[in-house]
């Protein structure tokens, strides 16, 4: 999808703001993903929420309840995160982060993308899969066998140790953000001078609040997302479209 005029004149003051800035981060969430075959959460049609109740599959309680509708809803979604390749948005960050026009990362993601496109510095707010926890034990362990495992058998994957259900280190509904990730973003947030948010509808807090937080402290705000968010109305720029458009096309000065 090509950008619109109206996108592309945007497109010169955002190159702006990044370039004069001191210190920029990316907020970044589903929208940045779609591209590489990973379903956002409510697109009509494809979302992730579309067929199913998000607390019924991906609460704690429930997986603490019935950890096998969890495991039954993530199998499609678990073979497309590791199969997916990082797409054009992905490597314009990395781009940016090479030029020293983009220090940070906080992403809502726990797709890895970001990590395997070669982005060096990425704060996983929701979590990641490349460690699974046992919930009776607490040990932790590499994923890759494990999910592995599961996404050929279907079988959910056990302890070593003690034989309890482990759990993908994600963070399910009702869960706490890892709290030295969460911290670090709100510092960030605090001391950035421009924040990049893209792909993501600001929906879900408290990662939803960190622009906010930015501009209050004083921040630039650069919202690109299909579609509106709710804190458009505060941001410099806002551009309307797909972040596999924008994103490379801030890598031109």
């Amino acid at each position: 999808m090509s950008l619109n005029l109206r996108n592309r004149e945007q497109i010169r003051p955002a190159l702006e703001l990044i370039k004069n800035s001191e210190y920029t981060i990316a907020l970044t969430g589903a929208g940045l993903s779609t591209a590489s075959g990973i379903p956002d959460f409510r697109s009509v049609g494809s979302g992730l929420w579309g067929e199913v109740d998000p607390f019924e599959v991906a609460s704690i309680y429930a997986f603490r309840q019935k950890p096998q509708d969890f495991y039954r809803w993530i199998h499609p979604l678990a073979q497309l995160i590791i199969q997916a390749e990082p797409n054009a948005a992905h490597q314009a960050l990395v781009e940016l982060e090479a030029k020293g026009q983009l220090q940070d990362i906080v992403t809502q993601n726990v797709d890895m993308l970001h990590h395997k496109a070669g982005s060096k510095s990425v704060y996983e707010l929701h979590g990641h899969l490349r460690t699974v926890s046992c919930l009776r034990c607490y040990r932790s362990f590499p994923s890759e066998e494990y999910l592995n495992n599961f996404i050929i058998t279907g079988e959910m994957p056990t302890c070593s140790s003690c034989s309890g259900i482990l759990k993908p280190d994600v963070i399910l509904i009702g869960e706490q953000l890892p709290v030295n990730v969460f911290i670090e973003a709100r510092k960030l947030s605090r001391t950035c001078d421009v924040m990049l948010v893209a792909g993501t509808s600001l929906e879900i807090a408290p990662a939803g609040d960190l622009p906010r937080m930015a501009v209050e402290s004083g921040a630039k705000l650069i919202i690109v997302n299909d579609e509106p968010t709710h804190l458009d109305n505060v941001a410099d720029i806002v551009i309307r479209a797909d972040v596999v458009d924008v994103l490379p096309e801030l890598n031109l000065n």
